[in-house]
Formats: structure tokens, sequence, C-alpha cells
């Protein structure tokens, strides 16, 4: 009788198709934590981001020594970042910029890449900022800013994550990529993203103060595939502050 039963129930689960159907993978994975900061002193602008995924640096972060920078990520539209870099460009404020682009964003797949997942920060040459975590970004998912810095991240252990980032940022001494390598680690101390570590990026502008002549980017730094690329990204940077190389432009610092 026990097996007429089970072969009645299996019958039944395989005449409704939806019965054990699970929902669709994502187009592609999404988690990051990331941060901007501006430093005062210097007049530089830079962000950096870590994330378990390969080449995290491609669309995740933007920068322009002209207008300032941005990191778009979670259910990303890479598009974003143009738009923000040029927004900035035109000296409009940080908040209007991410009301402007949300409002322009056709959505152009709200099943699977929805815009309500989106999650997107700006900052300008004066360190003025703003940021949105949409509503369906993977959680745990939420921004917090600080003093000269903005943190964000989706897919996270908790907010610990951002909030480190942030205090790592404003407490750490010395040049601007330092500062937000150490953001880097608070965040990875707080849990960082859920799935772990896979690849980080840093980049720092500055019209005419990279290296040489006329170069705008004072560091560019990307680990593409690292088991642990915050390390490594820290170790290239502590290299490069070692000697840091500088622009022969007589005004930058």
């Amino acid at each position: 009788m026990k097996s007429v039963l089970v072969a009645a129930a299996l019958a039944a689960i395989i005449a409704m198709p939806g019965a054990l159907a699970q929902a669709p993978a994502p187009l592609w994975d999404t988690g990051t934590f990331s941060i901007l900061g501006y430093d005062p002193d210097t007049g530089e602008v830079g962000a950096a981001v870590q994330s378990r995924v390969f080449s995290v640096g491609n669309g995740v972060l933007w920068a322009d020594a002209a207008a300032g920078v941005a990191a778009t990520q979670a259910i990303v539209d890479v598009g974003y970042g143009p738009q923000a870099l040029e927004l900035l460009g035109r000296r409009m404020a940080p908040d209007a910029i991410i009301k402007r682009i949300l409002d322009q964003d056709p959505d152009p797949l709200p099943e699977n890449w929805s815009k309500q997942g989106r999650q997107f920060a700006v900052m300008n040459l004066n360190g003025e900022y703003a940021a949105y975590t949409g509503p369906k970004a993977t959680e745990w998912a939420g921004n917090k800013g600080g003093k000269f810095c903005t943190a964000q991240g989706n897919i996270l252990a908790g907010p610990a994550v951002v909030d480190n980032m942030v205090a790592n940022f404003e407490k750490t001494k010395g040049h601007l990529s330092q500062r937000l390598v150490a953001a880097l680690e608070g965040g990875q101390a707080g849990g960082g993203d859920k799935r772990g570590q896979q690849s980080a990026a840093l980049i720092i502008v500055k019209k005419n103060c990279g290296v040489w002549l006329h170069n705008d980017t004072v560091l560019r730094l990307q680990v593409d595939d690292n088991p642990e690329p915050i390390k490594e990204l820290k170790r290239i940077v502590e290299l490069w502050n070692t000697r840091r190389p500088r622009s022969v432009t007589p005004e930058c610092k």
C-alpha cells in the first residue's frame, strides 16, 4: 500500500510542471563593496572596490579628473558610469545626478535585471557625494556616508561592512591610496562579500598630477583574480608609496 501512495505522490508532482521549478539563475554575479573618497589636502579623488567576481574594476569604477568619480554595481547598468561622469563634468549636484540617471533608466530587463536592484554612487571634485541602493539589490545591501567618503555594497554579510569602511577611511593616515585600501580591509573584517573574495581595484585621479606630463591618473591598479585580492592590492599600494612617482607639473603635491 505504501508503494502505491509514493507512486501516486510522484505522479501528482510530475503532473504539476511548476511544482519543482526553481527561480532562474541570475544573469551574472553582482556582489560588491566599494568606496569613493576625497583628500582635501591634495585635491585627489579616488575609489576602490572588492568582489567575488573576476576583474571587478572593469565594470564598477569610473573616474575623470575634470569631473569626479563613480561606482556602478549590484544589478548593474554599466552605462550609469559614463552618464555620471558627464553630469559631474557639467557641475550637477550629486543627488540630482542620482535622480536624473534613475529617472532616465528605461529598465529594459525588468524581470531579471531590474533597475530596482541598481546601486551606484557619485562624488564630485570637492568631495560632495550621493549614493543609491535599490530595494531589489541582493541583501544585505546598503550604503553609508562619512567625511569625504561614501561606502556601498550588496550581497554583504551585514551593515558592519560599510560601517567599518567609513570608520577606517576616516581614521587612517597617509595617502588617499592607503586610506582606500584600509577601507576595503575594514569591509572585509566586517564580513565582506558573503561569497568570499576574488578581485579588487583602485583608481585615483587629479588633473595633470599623474606620473610624467599631461597624465590625470595618479594611480590605477587591478587585482583581477587572487584568493586574497585586498592583501595583494595593499602590497602594491605600499610599494607605490615607498617612491610615489611624481608628475613633472609643478603645482602637484
